[in-house]
């Protein structure tokens, strides 16, 4: 027989507190979302208030703005510079991080210390932007897609999760393969990379959002129109005043400015909400695992 709990009257108070709270930013979090969601299928003959068209009943909505960007070259153009963007860097990354996790991770490393506080000074010594944009510059990275991921290749705070993950591996699987003869790449590649696939979708998540939605090293390094990622041109929309100054007005037909707006926040946004579902139930174990050692 199972026994019920009865609360006292001060836990039902702290509780109404709790779900009043988690309700009020719950509603934070969607309004401004719904506004925005309503405001990209608001069609151009629309008359009334914003309230209003937060309401507007969806076979009243205009998918236009959509049709307009999907249908324009230089919005399919940036998309895929953004695409580019993301898979290279978050392949050059991972191909930087982990072997660099890994290395620190070995104890018995000859001049490991002396590594651990080199990957440290530039986390704690920040060098700088005019040192960064002359380095770009003089590496001959000027309007090249590299020049949006390359700089941030290898994180520190990305790799210190890392190899406290790999610190975290069976230390007897990785001796008994170096006891076999394999050597540190073949206990990488054959011992510890098949189990750490927690961490490194984490961290290629990490790296994923951030290359995805950085527009500062593309401002900074992109002068050439067609390598723009979307970024830059959600930046260029959502800033101008007119459409007329960055794509053409005839190709967005009956499409109102302020639904391309939003529904360019919405288009750019969308790879980043399909992506995380699948990785979600490796994100919370590779974070926690990673987390436990400094």
């Amino acid at each position: 027989m199972t026994s019920v709990i009865r609360l006292s009257k001060s836990d039902k108070v702290f509780h109404f507190f709790i779900d009043a709270s988690l309700f009020l930013i719950l509603a934070i979090l969607i309004i401004p979302i719904w506004s925005t969601l309503t405001l990209s299928f608001r069609p151009n003959d629309f008359i009334g208030s914003a309230l209003d068209g937060m309401f507007l009943a969806p076979w009243e909505w205009s998918t236009a703005a959509y049709k307009a960007l999907l249908g324009h070259r230089s919005f399919l153009h940036s998309a895929g510079n953004s695409f580019r963007i993301f898979f290279e860097g978050v392949a050059t990354a991972l191909f930087f991080t982990v072997p660099l996790a890994y290395a620190l991770s070995i104890k018995s490393l000859p001049g490991r210390k002396l590594l651990y506080i080199i990957v440290l000074i530039p986390y704690l010594f920040n060098p700088g932007l005019i040192p960064n944009y002359l380095l770009v510059t003089k590496l001959g990275l000027v309007d090249k897609l590299a020049a949006v991921y390359l700089p941030g290749a290898v994180s520190v705070y990305n790799t210190l999760i890392m190899k406290s993950f790999f610190e975290e591996l069976p230390e007897e699987l990785k001796e008994s393969a170096r006891i076999d003869g394999a050597s540190e790449l073949t206990v990488l590649l054959r011992i510890v990379l098949p189990l750490s696939k927690p961490i490194l979708l984490t961290i290629g998540l990490y790296y994923g959002v951030h290359f995805w939605n950085d527009f500062f090293n593309a401002m900074l390094y992109i002068n050439n129109a067609k390598l723009q990622p979307l970024p830059i041109l959600l930046r260029n929309i959502l800033l101008s005043s007119g459409m007329n100054e960055y794509v053409e007005v005839t190709a967005f037909g009956e499409a109102p400015i302020y639904a391309i707006k939003a529904a360019s926040v919405f288009l750019a946004a969308i790879p980043m909400l399909v992506a995380y579902p699948f990785i979600q139930k490796y994100f919370v174990k590779g974070t926690m695992l990673g987390s436990i050692k400094g």
